[in-house]
């Protein structure tokens, strides 16, 4: 049933959730960077802030309550942050260009980058459609725990990536990014 008795703390939890695997997401981002001790790029500090503005509007939900104006901000911040990656990954695909030479599981990081921005647009999408009969009300009941935990680590994760652009690029620009040499070219 797509409209349940408590939409607004089922929606609740989910934009808990989603704010969890976004402070996840940028701790691990800031974690590789330092442990593979890589320059940020400026695209990659790009897509970060994108991340941190599709947080913020995560957290008002969490904090507020559900709001189509929350979801229009991760939404905004969430096509901002794919067109970057998507850029980037087009930038990576021109023959001769110089590639990111980290993945993880298969993929480089601008292509997990772009799959996770399209899924908090479809995730902020479904939740319009859920949170509908809500409005622009917000919640009028405390956060719980957990809530409070969450909101908590996203805030580290935001000192995190300040501090991990701060450590590679400092007052001036930023240097140029990791590379690995120009791609291989496709077989055909």
């Amino acid at each position: 049933m797509l409209f349940v008795h408590n939409a607004g703390g089922r929606s609740r939890l989910g934009n808990i959730l989603a704010l969890l695997v976004v402070s996840a997401v940028l701790i691990l981002a800031v974690a590789w960077q330092l442990l593979h001790r890589l320059p940020a790029c400026p695209l990659c500090i790009l897509q970060r802030g994108a991340l941190l503005l599709a947080g913020v509007g995560l957290m008002l939900n969490v904090r507020l309550g559900p709001s189509p104006m929350h979801y229009s901000m991760v939404i905004a911040a969430s096509l901002g942050g794919l067109a970057v990656a998507l850029r980037q990954i087009l930038q990576q695909v021109i023959p001769g260009a110089a590639v990111t030479a980290d993945t993880l599981l298969g993929l480089r990081w601008p292509t997990w980058s772009a799959l996770g921005f399209l899924a908090l647009t479809l995730f902020s999408l479904l939740m319009l459609i859920i949170d509908r009969k809500w409005g622009d009300n917000a919640l009028k009941r405390p956060v719980g725990m957990p809530g409070a935990i969450v909101m908590g680590l996203f805030a580290l994760a935001v000192l995190a990536a300040l501090a991990g652009a701060a450590l590679h690029c400092g007052a001036g620009d930023c240097p140029a990014p990791h590379v690995a040499g120009p791609m291989p070219a496709a077989r055909a």
